[in-house]
C-alpha cells in the first residue's frame, strides 16, 4: 500500500477542494444551499427525499415493510435526490435538513407540514406514528432504542472510516485500513455474538433496530458494499449475522425497500422514484430502458 511521506498540518487547516478524492464535489466545510431548488410534492402525505445509499434504505425499507403489514397510511412519494449533482445543497431540501444529507422526510398529513431528518430520527417518528416495529414501552423498548442508537453510532466506522478508505481515498494508506477493518470486524463479532442468542437485533420481534442495521451489515455481508470488503474482512465467517441477513433479504419490504431511491447496480434494482406500489412492476430501470 503506498503510504503519503512528509506531510505536517498546517498551524491553520484550509480546504483544498482538489484533495476530496471522489467526493469532492459534496463535501465542503460550511452548510447552506448553494442555489434555489424548490422540492417536489407528490400524492401521498409522506414526503421523502433520499438516495438508495444504506442509510437511505433504511427508511424506505420500513415503509415497504408498513404497507405490507397492512397501513395503508404509509404510501409515500420518494423523490431521488442525487448527491454527485448537488441536489442536498438546493434550497428546498436544505429547509427539511440543514445538514444536507439524505434521507429526509416531510409529513404533510396534519395541519402543518413535519420535517424530519436523520434516517434514525425518521425510523423512530415513523414507528412511533403508526405504532408498529418498535415496543411502546419498557425493556424491549430500550432493547431496541439501543440497537437502534448502537448502528447510528457505528455505521461512521463501515462506512466514513473503512469505507472511505479502503475503497475511495485517492491514496491507499495501511495504517487508516488497518485501523478501520479491525473496528469493522469488532462490530461483526458483536451483532454475531447478538445473534447467536436472539432471531432479531433486538430480541424475538422484528424491529427498527433490524432495519436500520441490515443495510450497512447485510449490504456488507452479501458483498454489496466497497468492491471486494467481504473477502477482505472475510464474512464468511460471522454465520449468525449471515443468518439473519439471508432470512431479512427474502422479507417483501426488504426487497422492495432496498431497491428505492437507486441510481446504480444492475437496472432492475434500481427503482430511482416511487410514487405508487405498481412502480415495482413497471418502473424499474430495466423496465423503462426497454420501452
Amino acid at each position: 500500500m503506498s503510504e503519503p511521506t512528509g506531510y505536517v498540518p498546517p498551524e491553520v487547516w484550509t480546504w483544498d477542494r482538489e484533495s476530496g478524492g471522489r467526493f469532492a464535489s459534496i463535501n465542503r466545510p460550511i452548510a447552506g444551499p448553494t442555489h434555489d431548488k424548490v422540492l417536489p410534492v407528490g400524492k401521498h402525505p409522506l414526503q421523502l427525499y433520499s438516495l438508495g445509499t444504506p442509510n437511505g434504505q433504511k427508511v424506505t425499507i420500513l415503509l415497504e415493510e408498513l404497507l405490507a403489514a397492512g397501513y395503508s397510511g404509509a404510501e409515500y412519494d420518494a423523490w431521488l435526490i442525487n448527491i454527485l449533482e448537488g441536489d442536498q445543497f438546493g434550497s428546498g431540501f436544505v429547509d427539511v435538513n440543514p445538514n444536507s444529507k439524505i434521507p429526509a422526510l416531510v409529513d404533510r398529513s396534519g395541519a402543518e407540514p413535519v420535517r424530519v431528518f436523520e434516517s434514525g430520527a425518521i425510523l423512530v417518528y415513523l414507528a412511533e406514528k403508526f405504532g408498529a416495529f418498535l415496543p411502546t414501552s419498557g425493556a424491549a423498548r430500550a432493547e431496541a432504542l439501543s440497537w437502534l442508537f448502537w448502528q447510528v453510532g457505528s455505521a461512521p466506522f463501515l462506512g466514513g472510516g473503512f469505507g472511505h478508505f479502503y475503497a475511495y481515498a485517492p491514496v491507499k494508506i495501511e495504517y487508516a485500513i488497518n485501523r478501520y477493518a479491525m473496528e469493522v470486524k469488532r462490530q461483526l463479532d458483536v451483532l454475531n455474538r447478538r445473534l447467536a442468542e436472539h432471531e432479531y437485533i433486538a430480541g424475538a420481534d422484528y424491529t427498527i433496530a433490524d432495519m436500520a442495521i441490515w443495510p450497512w451489515y447485510g449490504g456488507l455481508l452479501r458483498g454489496e458494499l466497497y468492491g471486494e470488503a467481504a473477502t477482505f474482512l472475510s464474512t464468511h465467517e460471522y454465520e449468525h449475522v449471515q443468518r439473519w441477513t439471508k432470512q431479512l433479504a427474502a422479507r417483501t419490504g426488504v426487497r422492495r425497500g432496498r431497491i428505492v431511491n437507486r441510481a446504480t447496480g444492475p437496472l432492475e434494482e434500481q427503482l430511482r422514484e416511487r410514487h405508487d406500489a405498481s412502480d415495482f412492476e413497471t418502473k424499474t430501470a430495466d423496465k423503462l430502458a426497454a420501452q
